[in-house]
């Protein structure tokens, strides 16, 4: 008879980022529905001096119970996350590339596109597509609702508002999509801020970022058959995908050469994991999302494994 699993106490290194926390998150709480976990956060100032965050970091991991497993993202906490597990004896995590030596830390999981075609990675290296995410797959939540995710000006791309309405409204408006789809569609920081007044005449509830919590979103996903997302918004296009629904990806001006990201954006269309509108409106089909995405559970699985 097999003994009963112990829990885990994870620490995560919260450097103040949400994308960052995010990502962590959501590999403390895959692991936490394979194994009962306990998850306590430490935090970092982003602001602070080296000194203050190390002090900080100390501080405040005192308080807390021996952790097995400490994760962090962002390169301000690198050097907090291999003190605090050399310290405590437990396992370093960490997220995105380091911008230390990878053989430094017990787990790396970095996307991959951050490392070229047919190149050697470390054994301690986990690849994924794309950041982690918190979300989860949950058929029975799925209600037929279609979600809209609009960006807006980065460096790679710029923002077309005329462009952009004309194909949420056709999206919107294609006579062979179920009658009672409900859309909703929310925006981002980057959006400018007249967008969304442009849209007060479309058959869509219509939420600015700046009235949303943290909660929402995750929520909207977790209910959406269907996601059009705007294509500068890496992030969301991995959660849409996480989500278990088909994805669109929504057109937007390129102002600068496709970087390491974007290739990864690439790879997905070639898979035919999501679908650009310009495909899109020669087939009024979206890819059948299959295989959904469960990166967070796999890494999770991966580490865990590591540990018995």
């Amino acid at each position: 008879m097999e003994s009963e699993q112990q829990p885990l106490t994870i620490w995560i290194l919260d450097d103040g980022k949400p994308g960052h926390r995010n990502q962590s998150l959501g590999l403390a709480e895959a692991m936490g529905r394979i194994q009962d976990a306990s998850i306590h956060l430490i935090s970092l100032p982003h602001d602070a001096g080296f000194f203050s965050r190390m002090k900080k970091a100390c501080e405040q991991a005192k308080q807390l119970p021996k952790p097995d497993l400490v994760i962090a993202a962002g390169h301000k906490t690198h050097v907090a996350l291999l003190y605090l597990a050399w310290k405590t004896g437990a396992r370093s995590v960490v997220l995105m590339k380091p911008s230390l030596p990878c053989k430094w830390f017990d787990h790396c999981l970095i996307p991959e596109h951050d490392f070229a075609e047919g190149v050697k990675t470390p054994e301690n290296v986990i690849l994924t597509k794309g950041a982690l995410n918190r979300i989860a797959y949950d058929q029975e939540a799925k209600d037929g609702s279609g979600l809209f995710l609009v960006g807006g000006s980065s460096s790679e791309f710029g923002f077309d508002g005329e462009a952009l309405h004309k194909a949420i409204g056709e999206i919107v408006g294609y006579v062979d999509l179920p009658e009672d789809v409900q859309w909703t569609l929310t925006d981002s920081r980057r959006t400018p801020e007249d967008f969304i007044e442009s849209l007060k005449e479309a058959p869509i509830s219509t939420y600015p970022n700046q009235t949303t919590d943290s909660d929402w979103l995750p929520e909207q996903l977790r209910r959406a058959s269907v996601v059009w997302v705007t294509e500068d918004s890496v992030s969301m296009i991995y959660e849409a995908l996480s989500c278990g629904a088909q994805v669109g990806l929504l057109p937007m001006p390129r102002i600068k050469k496709a970087g390491r990201v974007a290739r990864g954006v690439e790879n997905l269309l070639e898979e035919q994991r999501i679908i650009a509108y310009s495909s899109w409106q020669a087939s009024h089909q979206l890819p059948v999302n299959q295989d959904v995405l469960a990166e967070a559970d796999r890494c999770a699985t991966l580490i865990l494994s590591a540990l018995r």
